[in-house]
């Protein structure tokens, strides 16, 4: 009987897949929102009782303040496996035409 090994074959370990760009801004968003909520539990406010819409707003000015979140965020994207997708392929149109 086999046994299963844990190692990627070769291939795929030397193949090169960049981290996708939205996953790393997703990340960055994150990072900055759990920032702002840690800093508002820190001065004493509930969180659940703030608008998520001055939360996001305060996380925006955060990660525009802390602009290695998105390094981070990058090695954050690598180590989770998060790589950018092919681009698909556009479709040709195909012209139909009446034979008469």
């Amino acid at each position: 009987m086999a046994q299963a090994t844990n190692s990627l074959p070769q291939s795929t370990l030397d193949t090169f897949q960049p981290i996708s760009a939205s996953a790393v801004h997703v990340l960055a968003r994150l990072a900055a929102k759990r920032a702002v909520q840690e800093q508002l539990r820190a001065d004493g406010v509930r969180v659940t009782l703030v608008p998520p819409r001055v939360i996001s707003e305060q996380a925006q000015r955060y990660l525009a303040d802390h602009p290695e979140l998105y390094r981070e965020a990058s090695e954050r994207a690598q180590r989770m496996g998060l790589f950018e997708r092919k681009p698909r392929r556009k479709l040709r149109r195909i012209m139909v035409t009446q034979n008469s």
